[in-house]
């Protein structure tokens, strides 16, 4: 596990001209954000107007965040119940929890390099979701649950912006699910779906947390170009360097072809997103054997495993044609992914949803959605006795009941947990979110 004392010598660097500029900025005019932060009226645990709730700690926050560093720290706790199926109803409920802390470092505005960012996200979790013993499913129930963890580093990157923003390359302790295979409407386990099926492709073998660089290339408005590379052998309780850098040295590598269109309707504009991508995985993984035994002589091994996936969001209609910056209307989502049934228990997954901003009148930050993936199994699997396919469906509506503070009842069905004949699972639960 990386321990946080790590970062102490990284984190040092910017702080000495940090003091100097804050100084700075509290003997300026007010800026921008620290006017709206003034009519805010945002104060301390004013919990009906701060959209966080220690509000801007006596306008320090503006101050800091205007030298260069933007701080964030926000609680997810999730309750949920295993009602009907599954391998176990009894005692079926659980409650989990995260904290997430967030650095950002700017080293632009601290005057340290131009177009730089240090970026720093550390978490502290409690329990296991209830996906494992209890539903007994592939892909698990909720995407927030990750054990007991006193607290650990999540991601830690170094960013540089070049070709006048146009570029950006990123190295460092990375998350391969948030830099790939991104979405607009099914990506956030806090805010959106819980289920990991609706939050990636199921099947794309990306590594745990760890040592990895990527390269986004955005050359127009339009279409852009990335490739990631990771430490395949990753393990997300260690710094990464045992693995990355000893021995067989096998890195993750995925490339991304991204088109965003803007359509003009009678309805405004609609903005959209459709990603296509190749993965390329070399570690050994086992082979699945004939099902009469393995031939003599056969290679049990392989290698050099290679796989695609396909992944869309579209606006579909706005309340507010005339004003772009108005999130309010229904977008759906779409994703595909193939990954080779000779070494990977899922041949081919997919899911496709919707959601709906401001559905209920007077309710414009509320968020209804609605989502259904579906993983088949490898025929290889399957001759040797393995199941056939697992679906979930869930529903959520993500309430926005203070501007610090969502609510989200959260259900789940099952079917064939496990991808076997058996009991189908129905999963109630919800989860709170609050930004501090």
């Amino acid at each position: 596990m990386t321990q946080p004392a790590r970062l102490v010598p990284l984190l040092c660097v910017p702080m000495f001209a940090v003091a100097e500029q804050i100084d700075d900025a509290q003997n300026q005019a007010p800026t921008a954000a620290t006017a709206a932060t003034s009519e805010r009226g945002e104060s301390f645990f004013d919990v009906l107007t701060n959209t966080r709730l220690t509000g801007d700690w006596g306008g320090l926050r503006t101050s800091i965040e205007g030298a260069g560093i933007e701080f964030g720290l926000s609680l997810t706790t999730v309750y949920q119940h295993n009602a009907v199926g599954g391998v176990q109803t009894r005692n079926g409920h659980r409650i989990t929890g995260s904290v997430d802390y967030e650095l950002t470092f700017d080293l632009e505005t601290l005057g340290i390099g131009q177009g730089g960012i240090v970026y720093l996200l550390a978490d502290s979790d409690f329990n296991d979701g209830i996906g494992g013993d209890r539903v007994g499913n592939l892909f698990g129930v909720n995407g927030d649950a990750a054990g007991d963890e006193a607290i650990f580093v999540t991601e830690l990157w170094y960013e540089q912006a070049v070709w006048e923003g146009k570029a950006r390359f990123r190295i460092g302790r990375i998350d391969v699910g948030v830099d790939v295979d991104t979405n607009a409407y099914a990506n956030d386990e806090t805010g959106q779906f819980l289920n990991p099926a609706l939050i990636n492709t199921g099947n794309i073998p990306a590594p745990d947390l760890g040592l990895g660089a990527q390269l986004i290339v955005q050359p127009v408005d339009w279409a852009y170009f990335g490739i990631v590379a990771a430490d395949a052998a990753a393990d997300g309780r260690e710094t990464g360097f045992k693995t990355a850098f000893h021995n067989e040295d096998y890195f993750f590598t995925a490339v991304e072809i991204g088109f965003l269109p803007v359509w003009e309707t009678a309805r405004g504009k609609l903005p959209g997103a459709y990603r296509f991508g190749l993965w390329y995985d070399p570690q050994p993984k086992a082979r699945f054997p004939h099902r009469r035994g393995p031939r003599p002589g056969a290679d049990l091994t392989k290698r050099d495993d290679i796989g695609f996936f396909f992944n869309m969001d579209q606006v579909l209609w706005k309340e507010v044609p005339d004003d772009d910056g108005d999130t309010q209307g229904l977008g759906m989502f779409f994703r595909y992914g193939f990954a080779d049934e000779e070494a990977n228990a899922m041949e081919h997954f997919w899911s496709i949803g919707a959601q709906y901003q401001g559905l209920i009148p007077s309710r414009d930050d509320d968020v209804l959605g609605f989502g259904f993936a579906q993983g088949i199994m490898s025929d290889k699997l399957r001759a040797l006795g393995g199941g056939d396919r697992e679906s979930v469906y869930e529903l959520y509506y993500n309430a926005a009941v203070l501007p610090w503070l969502t609510v989200t009842p959260d259900l789940q069905y099952i079917v064939q947990p496990g991808a076997m004949p058996g009991r189908d699972s129905f999963v109630a639960g919800v989860r709170l979110q609050m930004a501090f």
